[in-house]
C-alpha cells in the first residue's frame, strides 16, 4: 500500500488555487454553487416549465377542435326557421341564426367587461396621482 492520503467518500477535496481566487469552491463549475447550481432562496427551474409557444400550440389546436365542432353544428343544422326580432321577420337556416345571437352576445359581453376594466384602470390612475 502507498501513503497517498485518499479522500474519503463524501468529503469535499480542498480547493485549488483557481478555485480559491474565482470562490467556486473546488467545484470547477465556474462559478456555480455546489449543491446543484440553484440560488437557495430560488426553487430550481422546471425544465418542462410552459413557453409561449407552447401556449400558442395549445390555443391553436383548441382552436382546430372548435372548428371542426363548428362545421358540425352548421350541417347538421340546415334547417330553415322563422325569425322575429324588433318588427324584422324573416327565414334563416338554423345554425346561422344561433351562430348570430351567439355572436351578438359576445359581443355585448366583451363591450361590457371592457367599459369595466377601462373604469378599473381610471379609478387606480385616479388614485396613483393623490
Amino acid at each position: 500500500m502507498s501513503n497517498d492520503a485518499v479522500t474519503p467518500p463524501g468529503d469535499a477535496a480542498p480547493p485549488t488555487p483557481d478555485a480559491a481566487a474565482t470562490g467556486t469552491g473546488g467545484t470547477g463549475t465556474g462559478g456555480t454553487p455546489p449543491g446543484g447550481g440553484t440560488d437557495p432562496g430560488r426553487p430550481p427551474k422546471d425544465p418542462l416549465r410552459g413557453s409561449r409557444v407552447s401556449g400558442l400550440w395549445i390555443a391553436v389546436v383548441a382552436l382546430v377542435v372548435l372548428l371542426v365542432l363548428l362545421a358540425i353544428f352548421i350541417l347538421q343544422n340546415t334547417r330553415s326557421v322563422e325569425i322575429s326580432f324588433l318588427g324584422w321577420d324573416g327565414h334563416a337556416p338554423l345554425a346561422a341564426a344561433l351562430l348570430i345571437a351567439t355572436a351578438l352576445g359576445l359581443l355585448i359581453a366583451v363591450a361590457a367587461g371592457s367599459l369595466r376594466i377601462l373604469q378599473l384602470r381610471l379609478r387606480v390612475r385616479r388614485a396613483q396621482k393623490v
